[in-house]
């Protein structure tokens, strides 16, 4: 009997215990749910929203800034493209005049004689170069020659081309810029013995270099080396010696 009532005390204690911790695991419940139900009332902290307010503001700084690094980096690749595509347009005008210049005497607006081919370096005032081309197509069919008298100036930091309707005593168009940003243009030319010269004084008013080198220096670029080939000429004459000779 003894034995039983044991084992019966035994029993309710265990039951009293799962009663108790039943009880206790239903009053937690019953608080975190509480806790759940008072934060969803209640929102979020001052503290969890300014911490959430830098995160965003972080966020977005980064973006505007990664965003604008893209915008410069797009605009310095289209400005050097633009560059790049100037300096083969302009080299691309003078290889087709030089191509094609002939040895060609012409009449200046006050009707005085010039040279075939002729450079000055004289500032502003004069060209670095005048020559007559041939190859000048006329798609309009103008009453016009085919030879075209063409100048290269270095004015106000510009590389400008300008024609002539007429090759003699003619007044020039308006010229159109080739470069900007030109602060000084040197100039190389290359004789029938194959040697460079820094000046190009013919003897003869019909003598034509056979190439021309041309360095163009620019505000903020490295200078660049253009060399063209010039049409072909009359050789050049020596003293007691024919020209054909």
């Amino acid at each position: 009997m003894r034995q039983a009532g044991s084992i019966g005390h035994g029993i309710g204690s265990v039951r009293h215990s799962a009663e108790h911790g039943f009880g206790s695991l239903r009053r937690s419940a019953e608080h975190g749910f509480e806790s759940l139900r008072h934060s969803a009332e209640h929102g979020f902290t001052l503290i969890e929203l300014l911490v959430a307010l830098m995160i965003f503001a972080m966020l977005a700084a980064a973006g505007v800034l990664l965003l604008g690094n893209s915008v410069s980096a797009e605009a310095q690749i289209k400005l050097r493209l633009d560059d790049m595509a100037a300096v083969q347009r302009a080299s691309g005008a003078l290889a087709a005049d030089l191509g094609q210049a002939v040895p060609r005497i012409s009449r200046t607006e006050a009707g005085t004689l010039a040279p075939a081919f002729w450079s000055h370096r004289e500032g502003e005032s004069q060209p670095i170069l005048q020559f007559v081309r041939g190859g000048w197509d006329n798609l309009g069919d103008l009453p016009r020659p085919s030879l075209q008298k063409v100048e290269y100036w270095v004015r106000q930091g510009r590389l400008e081309r300008r024609t002539y309707a007429q090759v003699d005593g003619a007044a020039g168009d308006e010229p159109a810029a080739l470069l900007t940003g030109v602060g000084d243009v040197a100039l190389r030319f290359r004789d029938s013995s194959g040697d460079w010269r820094d000046e190009w004084v013919p003897t003869q008013p019909d003598l034509m270099p056979r190439a021309v080198e041309m360095t163009v220096t620019r505000t903020g670029e490295p200078p660049v080396t253009l060399r063209f080939l010039v049409g072909p000429g009359p050789a050049e004459k020596q003293e007691g010696v024919p020209a054909n000779g």
